[in-house]
């Protein structure tokens, strides 16, 4: 179906937008454990990273790549990772009416996106989509639309999440582009590249995996200097008044975003672009209620339609280190040694963010005390 391009405020302006907001976003206060890339801040101590040994790289040895030990393991840490986000969703909204900041809200929208889904059978494998980003009826047909665009169409490198519904985005930007992809949960490492030309007619489809591109694509590492040029990026409810995003709870997302920016590889003009369902427009998004580190979106590309957003909300400044609890950090081995590697080289401890796991007497308030409220 041939797309209705829905232009929401003005135009084909976003750009102009965003760099308009930028601008005017200098004066906002962000945290002092950010980590950022801005000219003035080039200086700071901790982007010295010319100072430090590279991160992130790994060496990349094909020939003993086990392709089933992979899958085995990626599917199984898939599996467990979905079973901690439904607990962690089913105590956060025990807890809603006893936390001033809960974050039930989040999964109360989510929760209704993916039954909807389900119910409608709008969702395609792998099934049921809870806990995932959703793969959807229709994902090709979004990913058309994506490609039309003028700023798919000029950028020579793309990041594209690893997720089911952005494989046919993975094909289109290796079409002739640099696709730049992440580890799944970023557990096995950090970012990998491919291009066509390291490829032949006959992987290309299989490249465009997440066994494809551990096997096929080259690591890269913290230091490498690269320009990505658009952001693809999954989605489980989106807003298209606000650009306001929900994924689906993990926050890989946005520690992708933040360490791309850490990297010099993107900055506010850089467009984010979601490929969703029509189902998974959502208007009740509180802009008010996001965090710092919540990424928004530019431009939604349906299987119907492409949305330009306008969207006002700030984008993140790099990674919020007071945002990321120390199971976060357990998981993903590059925050891990960055983290160290900053502070042997500032000789200053970053902060961590709070425990995701607190002991029950932590997790709850005394009666008396929300009584008091």
């Amino acid at each position: 179906m041939e797309a209705n391009l829905i232009r929401i405020s003005s135009g084909f302006s976003f750009i102009k937008s965003i760099q308009n907001h930028s601008s005017s976003s200098s004066s906002l206060s962000f945290s002092s454990s950010t980590i950022s890339l801005s000219k003035k801040n080039k200086s700071s101590i901790f982007l010295q990273k010319q100072q430090f040994g590279k991160l992130g790289s790994s060496s990349s040895n094909k020939e003993s790549f086990n392709e089933t030990s992979f899958e085995v393991e990626r599917l199984t840490l898939d599996s467990k990772a979905r079973d901690e986000m439904a607990q962690k969703a089913e105590k956060e909204i025990k807890q809603e009416e006893e936390e001033e900041d809960s974050k039930a809200w989040k999964w109360k929208i989510r929760k209704r996106v993916w039954d909807l889904m389900e119910a409608d059978n709008i969702a395609q494998n792998p099934r049921p989509v809870h806990h995932r980003i959703p793969n959807f009826v229709g994902a090709a047909s979004a990913a058309k639309n994506m490609g039309g665009l003028e700023v798919f169409r000029d950028a020579k490198c793309v990041k594209v999440n690893p997720d089911s519904p952005q494989k046919q985005v993975r094909f289109l930007t290796l079409s002739g582009k640099k696709l730049l992809t992440p580890q799944p949960r970023l557990r096995t490492g950090f970012f990998s590249m491919l291009e066509s030309s390291m490829l032949t007619p006959a992987t290309l489809n299989e490249a465009c995996t997440s066994v494809g591109v551990a096997k096929f694509g080259r690591p890269i590492s913290l230091d490498e200097k690269i320009k990505v040029d658009l952001i693809v990026i999954g989605s489980v409810a989106v807003d298209p008044k606000t650009g306001a995003r929900l994924g689906k709870g993990e926050g890989f997302a946005e520690l992708e975003y933040g360490m791309l920016r850490y990297m010099g590889a993107i900055d506010d003009t850089t467009p984010v672009v979601t490929s969703v369902h029509d189902r998974q427009l959502v208007d009740d998004i509180p802009v008010e209620k996001l965090l710092i580190h919540d990424v928004p979106v530019d431009i939604i590309c349906t299987p119907t339609q492409v949305i330009f957003t306008n969207t006002a909300i700030p984008k993140p400044q790099g990674i919020y280190w007071d945002k990321l609890s120390p199971e976060k950090l357990s998981q993903i081995r590059i925050l891990r040694e960055l983290k160290s590697r900053i502070e042997r080289e500032t000789g200053q401890k970053l902060p961590c963010g709070p425990s995701e796991k607190l002991p029950p007497t932590a997790q709850r308030k005394p009666i008396a005390q929300r009584k008091r409220r």
